[in-house]
């Protein structure tokens, strides 16, 4: 029992790293505050379908769960990530306003790698989830149960939600001319 307790706050922390880490490698992509809050903020929401499956499978915690968090939380990094990377090459690259159509398209651009990524991952796991909590399935099973739910929230979070919150708080405002600075210091 004790060696199961440490091997799962091992597993807390190493996973509190993992999102610190994914963090600082979006903030040294992007060199944005918001988008680095935006994927920070987004990261929790992707976790609520893992908490749902867990809850409705009956509710047991365990190492291959808390693993299933780790991964769940790693597809949704990826996801936004490569959403938010593609609303900011519409706008220096393809030369688009930042506003409702560029949200628009490029949800629509990024729908099929997305809905891709979900559909391979979830296929794969259904086997797991089907063969139930067999011997030899004891870390498998609830670790799949865990990543098929959040693979269905995250995907709904990164196809509604966070192209919601980047349309209303991923916009740059430019810095101010350097004589408004001065005046504001003065």
């Amino acid at each position: 029992m004790r060696r199961s307790r440490n091997r799962a706050s091992e597993l807390w922390t190493t996973g509190a790293l993992c999102l610190i880490g994914i963090l600082l490698l979006v903030w040294m992509e992007f060199r944005s505050r918001r988008i680095t809050a935006l994927v920070g903020v987004s990261l929790p929401f992707a976790l609520v379908g893992g908490v749902v499956a867990v809850a409705l499978t009956g509710g047991v915690l365990s190492l291959g769960s808390l693993v299933g968090f780790v991964t769940v939380i790693g597809i949704a990094a990826r996801n936004g990530i490569m959403l938010l990377s593609h609303y900011q090459h519409l706008e220096r690259h393809e030369g688009m306003t930042f506003g409702r159509e560029l949200v628009l398209r490029g949800a629509e651009e990024r729908l099929v790698p997305i809905l891709m990524t979900a559909a391979c991952a979830g296929l794969a796991l259904v086997p797991l989830i089907v063969a139930g909590n067999a011997p030899g399935h004891e870390i498998e099973h609830p670790m799949a149960i865990v990543i098929l739910g959040g693979l269905i929230s995250s995907t709904a979070l990164n196809l509604l939600l966070l192209p919601a919150l980047y349309a209303r708080y991923g916009e740059e405002r430019p810095a101010p001319p350097a004589a408004d600075r001065q005046e504001v210091l003065a």
